[in-house]
């Protein structure tokens, strides 16, 4: 297999990011972004993001995860604890958010610490989910091997019928996380691939120093 993809190009053109237009809070600069891929592309997922951890093995790891929550404190996502990144996080709680919005040309990268939220706030999310999606939570011992398909919707027939007519309690090993952040950086698509480059990075809890970085 030899796919040769060098000659695919895009010029990138829609926009600019100034120094003059920048808050001085990244977080009112994310959501000024985010509504606005969020109305101009209702056909994606503006709150998909991806995670990247250190595994257990060493290894750094990314995957797609849904952003539920956004403060001035940080960016809230729901996993299983006991799962792959739930265990990368709990070794290694340094991690990386990227959103990449292709139609608005932007991307933001977000390093940050990984901590666990309250567990009345993951309850009251909890909660707010559909049932199938409480079950899922209950049926999957996320990233561990079985045996076949067969086997998960299986547990899943059972617990349907274990909890018919009753409320399904939010299990322990499932819950929020929240990434505070110490740097984010937005990226604006440019002509000539002289990109638009700004760089946050928290000084202390309040004081945020803002850099153009070369594209």
């Amino acid at each position: 297999m030899n796919n040769d993809l060098s000659n695919y190009r895009k010029s990138y053109e829609s926009k600019a990011l100034l120094e003059s237009d920048l808050p001085e809070n990244p977080l009112e600069l994310f959501q000024k972004w985010f509504y606005e891929a969020d109305k101009n592309f209702p056909e994606i997922e503006t709150n998909a993001m991806t995670l990247s951890t250190i595994g257990l093995d060493g290894f750094p790891k990314g995957r797609v995860v849904l952003l539920k929550k956004y403060t001035y404190e940080g960016f809230i996502f729901y996993t299983n604890y006991t799962s792959e990144k739930g265990k990368a996080i709990l070794r290694n709680n340094q991690v990386c958010l990227s959103f990449f919005w292709h139609g608005a040309e932007q991307q933001i990268i977000i390093k940050g610490k990984a901590e666990k939220i309250a567990d009345n706030l993951s309850d009251g999310y909890f909660e707010s989910r559909p049932r199938g999606s409480q079950l899922g939570a209950l049926v999957s011992d996320q990233s561990e091997v079985i045996e076949s398909r067969e086997f998960i919707e299986a547990k899943l027939k059972a617990l349907e019928s274990e909890f018919e007519g009753k409320e399904i309690p939010r299990p322990q090993y499932w819950g929020g996380f929240i990434v505070k952040p110490v740097e984010i950086e937005f990226w604006q698509g440019r002509p000539n691939r002289l990109h638009d480059r700004i760089r946050y990075q928290l000084q202390n809890d309040f004081n945020w120093k803002i850099e153009r970085l070369s594209p």
